[in-house]
């Protein structure tokens, strides 16, 4: 059970700080190039069958156009991006051992907070390499694997090189995947064995501290027969002048009776594009669960998606995006029915202020012979003024009579009766829409660790503080 008195898990309640931008041991130069991913690979010691399928997802990146319909990245100027960055420091396992100015920035974040009061484990990662990372010992005991993605490379290659950009997440995917396959570094893998019941979340925080970066950490998941298990990614990263592009990626395997939750509330600042790809392959009985948080980057392309291959499987998707002035949330999520008695749910809200954007884009597909599915997306948006937009694209694509399909869009403004009636009974203006905007989220905060729902609340306040009244 968690601790209610405890303090809030600080998830970066300011992206606007250059404080400790953090020195760099080593950088590959601007761009992108076969050089710089042979450097990456180099750096790494990585095997052969990794560097070749690096080369290969290079090459696909550079042929593969961005859909039609999605939002601009043209100012996104690639040879500008620093792909590949060390900070000077090695991975520790006792935070006292983790640099100075590394552990100043982890600890404005609130990461060794979380570590002592609600995680069985913890990742941190600067730049492009993992600064950080402990599993508890009786997580340990019970076999669960929960590794920096580079270290799982040498100590368990079989499973990387069976699961890595295979079957969930191919490299040709789409093309910001495939820059994803060339680049990656870092990231998160976990292995949690048959019927392990992990009962404490695992994290990850992912913080891009250098201006002009690009981060493009890794995370690979797989929840074994009857297992469970709760995951958390955070990422941050200061405010610059010029760009920086994230570009992640999680792959999540959810077999036979498994049950995952994926947690993940990514604060980018608003010269970042996040550009990120999440899949999972849910297999026969299991329960995949996203619940996520988008705010800050100026564009986020972001669209989870579940492929239910086995009878029974069910997914469940919870999230909320906010926009403010100059920036476009554009999210969504997929979900794939591809056998019987698949069930999904989804529930996407959204709040656009000060011309802010925000898109719902969803695609729904029930495959021929997939009897008995049952699907339902409700998508509410809560807009703050004239100038702000909220649109809702849904897709579906239905091959089987016999499943059950419903979808519903609101979107609504804050409205003078409710404001009215909230100032009538002695509360000021501000704290009145602070209320209805936490009551609007309130389906998804619920599913979130007490000290993350309340920085996720926190954190709405403050991009709102300044824009109301």
């Amino acid at each position: 059970m968690l601790n209610k008195n405890a303090k809030p898990f600080q998830l970066d309640r300011s992206n606007y700080d250059k404080k400790n931008r953090g020195k760099l041991a080593y950088k590959t130069s601007a761009g992108l190039t076969v050089e710089t991913v042979k450097k990456i690979s180099k750096r790494k010691d990585e095997p052969t069958w990794l560097l070749e399928k690096r080369l290969q997802a290079l090459m696909i990146s550079k042929k593969l156009k961005m859909p039609k319909w999605a939002p601009s990245t043209v100012a996104l100027n690639l040879n500008k991006i620093t792909f590949y960055a060390e900070a000077d420091h090695k991975e520790a396992t006792k935070w006292e051992d983790v640099p100075k100015e590394i552990r100043g920035t982890f600890e404005r974040l609130g990461i060794p907070e979380a570590e002592r009061t609600v995680l069985a484990g913890t990742g941190a990662q600067y730049e492009s390499l993992m600064a950080y990372h402990k599993l508890k010992e009786e997580w340990e005991k019970q076999g669960v694997i929960f590794e920096n993605f580079d270290t799982a490379v040498k100590k368990h290659p079989e499973m990387i090189h069976e699961y890595f950009m295979t079957k969930c997440v191919p490299i040709a995917y789409h093309k910001y995947a495939a820059l994803h396959g060339a680049v990656f570094s870092g990231g998160t893998f976990i292995y949690v064995p048959k019927n392990v019941k992990v009962s404490m979340p695992l994290q990850a925080y992912f913080r891009m501290n250098a201006e002009g970066m690009g981060q493009f950490e890794h995370t690979l998941i797989i929840v074994d027969e009857g297992a469970e298990l709760h995951y958390i990614e955070g990422c941050s990263a200061p405010r610059y002048d010029t760009a920086s592009l994230h570009a992640g990626c999680v792959e999540i395997f959810v077999k036979k009776g498994a049950r995952m939750r994926y947690s993940s509330i990514e604060n980018w600042s608003k010269n970042t594009y996040n550009l990120n790809t999440k899949r999972a392959i849910v297999e026969q009985d299991g329960v995949m669960e996203w619940v996520s948080g988008n705010l800050g980057s100026g564009l986020t392309m972001l669209y989870p998606c579940s492929a239910l291959v086995g009878e029974g499987a069910k997914t469940d998707f919870l999230s909320i995006a906010f926009a403010g002035k100059g920036q476009n949330q554009d999210t969504g999520t997929k979900v794939l029915h591809l056998a019987p008695r698949t069930t999904s749910t989804v529930v996407s809200k959204s709040i656009a202020m000060d011309g802010g954007v925000t898109t719902y884009r969803g695609q729904v597909k029930v495959a021929k012979g997939a009897k008995g599915t049952a699907t339902k997306s409700v998508c509410d948006s809560l807009l703050f003024d004239q100038s702000s937009v909220a649109n809702t694209y849904p897709y579906i694509d239905v091959e089987e009579p016999h499943a059950d399909i419903a979808h519903e869009a609101s979107v609504g403004r804050v409205g003078e009766e409710q404001l009215f009636y909230l100032r009538a009974r002695g509360i000021k203006e501000e704290r009145a829409i602070q209320m209805i905007v936490s009551g609007f989220i309130e389906p998804i905060v619920k599913k979130l660790p007490f000290e993350y729902a309340v920085e996720l609340n926190r954190l709405i306040e403050l991009e709102m503080e300044g824009s109301i009244g």
